[in-house]
């Protein structure tokens, strides 16, 4: 309901009630003025963007720490987002006062201090916030729109793989307890936190599979915390003999269940003691500083040298979408260029190097 009334100084009131039955009014010197206001709520009512003019005076911190406790977030989501809000240089400001110019301050103090793909990620974290307030109607629009980030590097400028003499001076170097936990990430493509969470019990080994069924993450002051893997990526991976004789010896050797990488303690490894036993692996091969997580870069880029398609990738390395592995190792997949190259010099091979079958004693050849 809207109406618009001359006051008797000679103004205009224009009046409407929201859908909360909430009333809102303005003073205007004309009454086309009045009139011009009142349209404008209506399309927003009609379009579904309407907000509250008082609804955005909370502050962008205020909003997030009543938002965050409503959502079904992992603890390491919860940090994650807790110092990317942080971090913004708008954390105090009213939600309807944070314009575009404002984001686009905070991501240019960001370059230069950190990585660009750090930047996107904390940028990311932060627009989940806007997109946040602009359901619940406390803003209009997302002031992160439009906003330009540093460019990152390319996906396969960044990615290291190592090569297979690499792969065998780590599992070399590394002793006998610690071996297998290389070998399950390099040839079975498992995330640190997947391999530190598996049990005895996911091992088949007459089948030749393990399953993915949870993994390990930080829960702060040396703890772990075990939940289901991310991005809901459980799934059965397809292993190598070799790879389950190995895993047979180390329970052979004595493990204490279930954890099979459990060293002395009931509890699965904290990430923190892996990544301190694969820097001395690394030492002792004498080899240049790589990730542990190159290891399934490792993996994958065997399975696409060896002619496995993208959605066969997608399940062995646990990506929720084909296109995630795309993204990730397109450039390892043969162009059209390749494919067309190796089919004509086949073709070409099969055409010079043909068996000329010699002709029959008083055959005539044409």
């Amino acid at each position: 309901m809207a109406s618009i009334a001359r006051r008797a100084d000679g103004r205009w009131r224009a009046r409407y009630r929201d859908d909360l039955e909430k009333e809102h009014a303005r003073h205007f010197g004309r009454k086309a003025e009045a009139q011009r206001w009142l349209d404008e709520t209506a399309a927003t009512v009609v379009a579904g963007t309407y907000v509250d003019p008082k609804a955005g005076l909370v502050t962008f911190a205020s909003f997030y720490a009543q938002w965050a406790q409503r959502q079904v977030w992992t603890s390491n989501t919860h940090l994650a987002m807790g110092l990317a809000v942080r971090c913004t240089t708008f954390a105090e400001l009213e939600l309807n006062k944070i314009r575009t110019s404002h984001v686009e301050h905070w991501v240019k103090m960001m370059n230069g201090t950190l990585a660009a793909s750090t930047i996107k990620t904390r940028f990311v974290n932060v627009r989940s916030v806007f997109r946040a307030a602009v359901r619940d109607r406390m803003i209009p629009v997302d002031p992160s729109i439009g906003v330009r980030l540093p460019r990152q590097r390319k996906r396969e400028a960044q990615m290291r793989i190592p090569t297979p003499d690499d792969v065998r001076q780590a599992l070399e170097a590394a002793d006998d307890r610690f071996g297998p936990f290389v070998a399950v990430c390099a040839f079975a493509g498992l995330r640190l936190g997947e391999a530190a969470a598996l049990q005895l019990a996911d091992v088949d080994f007459l089948r030749r599979t393990i399953s993915v069924r949870a993994e390990v993450q930080r829960a702060g002051r040396g703890t772990v915390e075990i939940r289901l893997p991310k991005y809901s990526s459980e799934r059965t991976v397809y292993v190598p003999e070799k790879l389950v004789q190995m895993l047979a010896r180390l329970v052979a050797s004595g493990i204490r269940e279930p954890w099979l990488f459990a060293e002395g303690s009931d509890m699965p490894p904290h990430q923190n003691t892996i990544g301190h036993r694969w820097r001395q692996t690394l030492v002792r091969a004498g080899l240049d500083p790589i990730k542990l997580h190159d290891l399934r870069h490792f993996y994958a880029s065997g399975l696409i040298a060896d002619g496995c398609d993208v959605v066969t990738v997608q399940r062995a390395l646990g990506h929720a979408k084909a296109t995630t592995t795309l993204d990730t190792y397109s450039h390892l997949w043969p162009t059209a260029e390749d494919k067309t190259r190796r089919a004509a010099a086949s073709m070409m091979s099969a055409v010079l190097h043909a068996t000329v079958r010699p002709s029959a004693p008083g055959e005539r050849r044409s």
